[in-house]
């Protein structure tokens, strides 16, 4: 294995490619709870931009994040065919197992193996939130540090909805 190999396990991983404004994310498809059409949600009072509110899901009210946006990537605003992404949650909040992802259009499953991710060699100036810059099938795709990005979203909800 090449030092720039990401380490994977012996055996093939399913996961999903997200297509986000100006980028393209990759995460294990067990993180994946559903996908959704996009609806306008509930505005939170005072919020950074990227966090655009809470949506309604099955009994939850769950954060609604614009990923690009939060990472300093690119401008994020719902358009034709957003789709929202609900995630589980690491963290292990029972008050707060979910949160969504804003995506353009609807993420698509992929294999991922050893041989079909590489670090890029490029690591510098990461977004924020963001592990690793990667290729899949040399396409360039974010990691995406979810515990960071968790943490993020439920400090951002708590101090909208304190305020």
């Amino acid at each position: 294995m090449s030092q720039n190999t990401v380490a994977a396990p012996a055996q093939d991983i399913r996961g999903v490619l997200i297509q986000v404004v100006d980028a393209r994310l990759i995460l294990p498809n067990a993180t994946i709870a559903e996908v959704l059409s996009y609806a306008p949600p509930e505005p939170f009072e005072q919020a950074p931009e990227w966090l655009l509110g809470r949506i309604r899901w099955h009994g939850w009210q769950v954060p609604l994040v614009a990923f690009s946006q939060l990472a300093g990537i690119a401008q994020d605003r719902p358009g034709l065919g957003s789709k929202v992404v609900v995630l589980k949650a690491l963290g292990g909040n029972p008050r707060a197992p979910y949160f969504a992802i804003l995506t353009q259009g609807f993420p698509r499953l992929v294999t991922v193996t050893a041989a079909s991710v590489v670090l890029d060699e490029d690591q510098d100036n990461l977004p924020q939130g963001v592990q690793a810059r990667v290729l899949h099938n040399d396409d360039v795709a974010l990691l995406p540090d979810l515990k960071v990005l968790e943490q993020q979203v439920f400090e951002a909800v708590a101090q909208a909805s304190a305020a």
